[in-house]
């Protein structure tokens, strides 16, 4: 019985290569590989790789030690990692003691969101009274006009709720979303590539890049809507894991207990209620209630998990997986995230529905009662609608025309090479003063740069490039997933060129060359089942390179934390000139 079985899987293997479609024959010149098949289950549910036995026998574990070790890995890698990161991070938080660059705006909006439910006007001089009186300062009551959501400004707010209206109290919140976004990547990481040591090495590598980092220490909106996107992904992937978990249960194995594709079961097994997928579109509307870029991010994961789940009937034996994920999940896909989605973002504003409409209350709350009164929709949608949407109307005028120049500003294309970084915060100390050597000669410099770990970041431009060969020509969903996540962030602002953009936007689609890089150094660690030789020199030259990456990190930590350093070393640090 075993016999014939198998010789029936040979010709079933060898009906399928016949028939292979031409763009495939096409694709294996370039290196395009279908896989080896399997049961269906190991397909659907890939299992987590584990160490090598020669690594336990090298280190002296015995079995029952190792599996110990192994389990305690999944959580026990990640947390160190986190703790690391976070040490860093709030290391010397409230230092420098300023309002440094945008925080000028988000960390006075943030606390007049807390106590007034709106953006208000500050004096000219409330940065220097914020900073002299501990916070202890009175908020105004005229409402300003503001282009932001108010999501990522409440989340700085809750920072300063709870430890004062100070530096360490308006960076708090970053901070922490800093940290804990190295943690979702690490098991992000580990559950999309089935391993906990690369999942923990793309959180390692997020964990030591400059851009993250010094986003973590500053209270801007763009640290807050990379972590609700990092969130969104992260419930997208275990939510593709909970119904391919679910599909591959529901298919019928043999006589001999392996499981086979199965058409009937792919085209109409309903998937369950999928909370994961609801949690997605509730960080989505968290992220575009941080900033409309989120906008871009919703519609790239919306398709994303549909095709996914088109992947998945597919895997399963359907033969319309189109069909099936038509009749069975795009309908529910879009309940969960799109409505989902604007839902959050409208209650968002709560603070502002909720302030007054005669004219005392949040910019434009009155608008529709007084300028807006004779509108056509006036019947249709109440008050608060309607000034809610001219609001965003002029919030998306100001947008597209915001052409005004500034000193930091770059084009998207320079981003991937750190053309142009942003200087936070820059001052020249005295010798003997704010930390400057006395012995130093002359003036020493002071400066907080928003410039990303440099050969992180050239080396994730080599690995952009594998990801989408991986995709394109291994038809790698992981590489997929990875390009989806960095288009998302970072393709839309090519539309947006002749606008005043910044380097430190890109710190949304960060996680995204993390995974690439960990996956490109997966690959030059070699593939499963690799020689001793191979791994040697593929461990060898990946450790170099990670060794590499966490020294470039510490030699740009003075001018991440805004240390005082002689005036030499600071130019030593200049590598381009477009960083000065």
């Amino acid at each position: 019985m075993t016999s014939t079985a198998s010789s029936t899987d040979t010709r079933q293997g060898q009906a399928v290569e016949e028939q292979r479609p031409s763009w495939q024959q096409r694709l294996r010149r370039f290196g395009y590989s279908a896989g080896p098949r399997s049961d269906v289950r190991d397909r659907l549910v890939p299992a987590y790789t584990e160490p090598s036995p020669r690594l336990w026998a090298a280190v002296g574990l015995r079995r029952e030690a190792a599996d110990r070790v192994t389990r305690w890995s999944a959580w026990g890698g990640p947390l160190i990692i986190t703790l690391i990161a976070g040490v860093m991070r709030f290391w010397n938080l409230g230092s420098p003691k300023a309002v440094i660059f945008d925080e000028t705006y988000y960390a006075k909006d943030a606390w007049a969101l807390i106590h007034r439910g709106y953006e208000v006007n500050w004096a000219k001089n409330a940065n220097e009274l914020i900073l002299q009186n501990g916070g202890n300062v009175k908020i105004p009551t005229d409402a300003a006009y503001v282009v932001h959501p108010p999501v990522g400004k409440y989340v700085i707010g809750l920072g300063e709720w709870m430890f004062g209206f100070t530096p360490f109290g308006w960076r708090f919140m970053t901070a922490l979303l800093g940290t804990l976004s190295v943690l979702m990547l690490c098991r992000i990481g580990r559950r999309l590539f089935r391993s906990t040591f690369l999942g923990c090495l793309a959180g390692a590598l997020m964990a030591v890049d400059g851009l993250h980092f010094v986003m973590s220490r500053t209270a801007l909106l763009d640290q807050v809507l990379m972590f609700f996107v990092l969130a969104a992904f992260g419930c997208l992937v275990i939510d593709r894991d909970k119904a391919r978990e679910r599909l591959a249960a529901a298919l019928p194995p043999d006589a001999d207990g392996v499981v086979h594709p199965d058409a009937h079961t792919a085209e109409n097994t309903r998937l369950g209620r999928r909370p994961w997928r609801w949690a997605a579109g509730l960080m989505l509307g968290l992220a575009i209630g941080t900033k409309w870029n989120g906008l871009y991010i919703l519609v790239a994961f919306g398709l994303l998990t549909v095709l996914w789940d088109v992947g998945s009937r597919k895997v399963a034996g359907a033969r319309r997986p189109h069909v099936a994920v038509l009749k069975h999940d795009l309908g529910w896909a879009f309940l969960a995230t799109v409505p989902v989605a604007i839902a959050t973002y409208i209650v968002s504003w709560t603070g502002w529905f909720l302030s007054a409409t005669d004219g005392t209350g949040g910019y434009y709350r009155d608008w529709a009662a007084n300028d807006g009164r004779n509108s056509n929709w006036s019947w249709l949608f109440p008050d608060w609608w309607r000034s809610l949407w001219h609001y965003e109307t002029q919030v998306y005028d100001f947008h597209v025309d915001l052409h005004s120049p500034h000193t930091y500003q770059s084009n998207p294309w320079s981003w991937i090479v750190t053309g142009r970084p942003v200087s936070y915060f820059y001052e020249s100390p005295l010798p003997g003063k704010d930390g400057c050597p006395t012995d130093a000669g002359e003036k020493c410099a002071r400066e907080v740069l928003a410039l990303g770990t440099p050969l992180l970041w050239w080396a994730a431009g080599f690995a952009v490039l594998y990801v989408l060969w991986r995709w394109l020509f291994r038809r790698d969903w992981r590489a997929g997933a990875i390009v989806c996540g960095i288009a998302a962030g970072y393709l839309p602002w090519f539309l947006y060129q002749e606008r005043t953009i910044f380097f430190f936007y890109a710190v949304v689609f960060l996680p995204f060359l993390c995974l690439a890089v960990a996956m490109m150094i997966g690959a030059v660690l070699g593939p499963p089942g690799s020689s001793e030789r191979r791994r040697v020199i593929g461990a060898a030259a990946a450790g170099v390179l990670v060794l590499l990456i966490a020294w470039n990190f510490i030699y740009f930590f003075p001018i991440y934390t805004g240390q005082a350093i002689p005036i030499d070393s600071w130019r030593s640090r200049m590598w381009l000139d477009t960083w000065v």
